[in-house]
């Protein structure tokens, strides 16, 4: 546990030593979903925040926004180009996302785009020069997320 967070990384079906295979994002929610329930069930006590990066951003927070187990949410390097982010539109948790200025996946119209339709509880920033992966900027990306969730009350 770590400034009162326990995290949980896992692997969607299929990724390294995980059973099953790639399912386009439909049983990937199913993967998150299980994810949360055990997470809830290790730490009861701790308010639940989700953080998803790439593809893992565009299914986490499509479960995260309607879970109400899950009180706050970060999407990193967010793949407009490929995937429908709009969920974003209408969701009210407290949301921080980030993209590169350089990001190969999501343009930055796509992203300027999404920016001003995201109601006031929700933050994007970009990050100048940075790639998809944040090569030379992970030290920034990690800064930005530690002051997100420092700022939040999430009981």
């Amino acid at each position: 546990m770590t400034a009162g967070f326990e995290a949980l990384r896992f692997n969607f079906r299929g990724v390294g030593a995980s059973t099953g295979s790639f399912d386009q994002g439909i049983g990937e929610r199913e993967d998150v979903s299980s994810a949360i329930s055990w997470l809830e069930k290790k730490s009861p006590d701790l308010p639940l925040a989700l953080i998803g990066f790439s593809f893992g951003a565009w299914v986490g927070l499509q479960i995260g926004c309607n879970d109400p187990r899950i009180k706050a949410l970060t999407g990193i390097g967010l793949p407009l180009d490929s995937y429908n982010f709009d969920f974003l539109c209408a969701n009210r948790k407290p949301t921080l996302l980030i993209v590169g200025s350089q990001d190969q996946f999501c343009s930055q119209e796509s992203f300027d785009l999404l920016a001003r339709r995201l109601p006031d509880t929700s933050r994007a920033l970009k990050i100048n020069k940075a790639d998809h992966f944040f090569a030379d900027h992970v030290d920034q990306v990690q800064k930005l997320i530690a002051d997100f969730f420092r700022n939040l009350e999430l009981n």
